[in-house]
């Protein structure tokens, strides 16, 4: 299993800290001390994380993006991932995206958002029914039928038929198991100084567990090893949602 932390984390730190002395105040032990600040530091991360994702307000049209994608049984982008989406489109100036993975169009509304007003997002998905909510919601949040493009298929079909490096973006939020595809079609299609963006990579928790896990966990795994190890990105993963994983290309 590859190694996510840094070699200084905040459980690499818990360990030291039960190795130092404490001084046992109002009655507690060195342990219950130990403890204590560990639920201190967890309580206050998972606040700071709360806030963070709630930080950017989301429209009525995302909020109906959102709804529907609840009823189909879709997993949406958290609204921190959203907005994270959308700066990183503003910060290359994005003038043309690849969305592989349409859903209901929530990750489209906050990629459109961070792109130039004259840019066309390119979204992928192999069920049109779901592409149909998403040209609502697009609509709905204002923008005009031509900033989209939907293409209906399997990525790993249409991806092949865009252009090289004509793409400023590529979001990445399809088949786990088809991760490391989209990695190399997403090198193909990009600008240099372009980035390739992956949701979902810590997969609830799944991809740092010790335990066996389904395929789909060692394609993630293995996506961020490669990702790390490539001398043709310059990446970080991002704690939002649940693991963004970005690269830009050299």
């Amino acid at each position: 299993m590859i190694q996510l932390c840094p070699p200084v984390c905040v459980h690499t730190l818990l360990n030291a800290w039960s190795h130092l002395r404490v001084p046992v105040t109002n009655g507690y032990s060195h342990a219950e001390a130990t403890r204590g600040q560990e639920r201190d530091i967890t309580g206050n991360r998972q606040t700071s994380w709360a806030f963070a994702d709630a930080y950017v307000a989301e429209d009525e049209a995302l909020r109906w993006a959102r709804e529907r994608a609840r009823e189909a049984g879709l997993r949406s982008v958290t609204p921190g991932t959203g907005a994270a989406l959308g700066l990183l489109a503003a910060s290359v100036d994005a003038k043309a995206v690849a969305e592989i993975g349409t859903g209901t169009g929530v990750s489209g509304i906050h990629l459109l958002h961070g792109m130039r007003p004259d840019g066309v997002l390119t979204t992928v998905d192999p069920e049109p029914e779901h592409q149909q909510f998403a040209r609502q919601a697009f609509r709905a949040s204002g923008f005009a039928s031509n900033r989209a493009r939907f293409i209906p298929g399997r990525a790993l079909d249409v991806l092949p038929r865009l252009a090289d490096a004509g793409y400023d973006l590529v979001f990445c939020d399809g088949d786990r198991q088809e991760v490391l595809e989209y990695l190399a079609e997403s090198l193909r299609l990009l600008r240099p100084g372009g980035l390739v963006v992956f949701e979902g990579v810590f997969a609830n928790g799944r991809t740092v567990d010790s335990g066996p896990q389904p395929t789909e966990v060692v394609r993630l795994r293995e996506l961020l090893r490669a990702v790390r190890e490539s001398q043709e990105l310059v990446t970080s993963l991002l704690p939002v949602g649940d693991g963004l994983l970005c690269a830009v290309k050299r």
